[in-house]
């Protein structure tokens, strides 16, 4: 049997790897080095090489300047790396599942069933007179049920008329779902008045941290996400060339989507948990690495890892300076990049949407 292109073998090559990693090491260095405060990029780098064991450079810099980079900016580019890393990987492993380039975290109702576990828990710590700013440890597990709970809603929905319904059929679902979630979302907000501002702040996206907290609630998450996406890569090309072909090949097509369903809403509702709603990310990164790098996802899933990271990292670094000592949230900078993108690759399509 003759497979299509988008099962055929595909290498990743060593020069992208490299291009990923320089653009994590570059996002990484702006998003410490600038800000309110700016710090020389070299002086920060080996600032960087003194929290290996063994290493004590003279970086030149006060320790009121090593406060900054240590305690404040560096667990927000960590932060950024892994959410958008997860957003990234989690649109290109959505689209790859449905074979629809349109697909995102945002799909099957993902984002709306997290966003409305992590607004019952803020409504209720701040009915509770909690002010701490911290997020609680329950937060993703909250998100990841809401997740869980949309996506199980949007598969019945888009499955009841049969197996063989088509991937638009669950798209139009995860629709119908999205929006019945945001009216519930909504509902509980005016329940409880109290949290409207800090569930507002949470709804437009924010990397604002506290320090280590929230990137060690994220991680093991992200782990696990990317440790399953990663191993069924190949699967999500054979899954490309249709269902018929991929079980002649003696793939399960259901079972190998609803492993790919759960391990990427589990990266969504984790990073939704503390980043707050955040879009585009997986449009924005996968269609461009698709460009350059080819459709293989055997290339684009480490690559996505990679530049969606560096790319959330350097949109949070416009969204905290361009407007400073203000902060734009990071959700509306990534949403005046995003729709024109979106609109750009609708019209490549010609309005195909499968």
């Amino acid at each position: 049997m003759t497979l299509g292109p988008a099962a055929r073998p595909a290498r990743l090559r060593p020069l992208w790897l490299v291009a990923g990693a320089v653009a994590v090491v570059a996002a990484a260095l702006a998003g410490l080095a600038f800000g309110p405060v700016t710090l020389p990029p070299g002086s920060v780098a080996a600032e960087l090489l003194n929290l290996l064991p063994g290493v004590r450079i003279d970086s030149g810099l006060t320790e009121r300047e090593v406060a900054i980079i240590t305690e404040l900016r560096l667990p927000r580019v960590v932060l950024g790396l892994i959410v958008g890393g997860m957003l990234a990987l989690a649109g290109t492993a959505y689209q790859g599942v449905f074979r629809n380039p349109l697909a995102d975290p945002h799909l099957l109702g993902v984002a709306s069933g997290a966003g409305l576990g992590v607004t019952a828990v803020i409504a209720g710590r701040v009915a509770a007179g909690d002010a701490t700013t911290n997020l609680p440890v329950g937060v993703p597990v909250a998100a990841f049920v809401g997740a869980v709970g949309a996506v199980g809603l949007t598969y019945l929905l888009g499955v009841a008329g049969g197996r063989g319904r088509s991937p638009a059929t669950l798209i139009l679902a995860g629709v119908a779902v999205s929006a019945f979630l945001d009216a519930a979302q909504t509902y509980l907000m005016q329940r409880h008045v109290d949290s409207l501002r800090e569930v507002y702040s949470w709804l437009l996206g924010r990397l604002a941290t506290a320090g280590w907290h929230d990137v060690r609630m994220v991680l093991p998450y992200a782990v696990v996400t990317a440790a399953v996406v990663l191993a069924h890569r190949r699967v999500l090309d054979v899954l490309g060339v249709g269902d018929a072909e991929a079980t002649a090949l003696g793939l399960h097509p259901q079972r190998a989507r609803l492993v790919l369903l759960a391990a990427a809403s589990l990266g969504t509702a984790a990073a939704v948990s503390v980043s707050g709603l955040i879009g585009f990310v997986g449009i924005i990164v996968p269609h461009t690495l698709r460009m350059l790098a080819g459709a293989s996802h055997r290339v684009l899933l480490p690559l996505s890892v990679l530049f969606g990271g560096a790319f959330l990292t350097l949109t949070d670094l416009v969204a905290r300076t361009v407007a400073t000592p203000a902060e734009i949230p990071i959700g509306v900078v990534t949403a005046f990049l995003g729709a024109p993108f979106f609109v750009l690759v609708l019209r490549s399509m010609g309005g195909r949407t499968t």
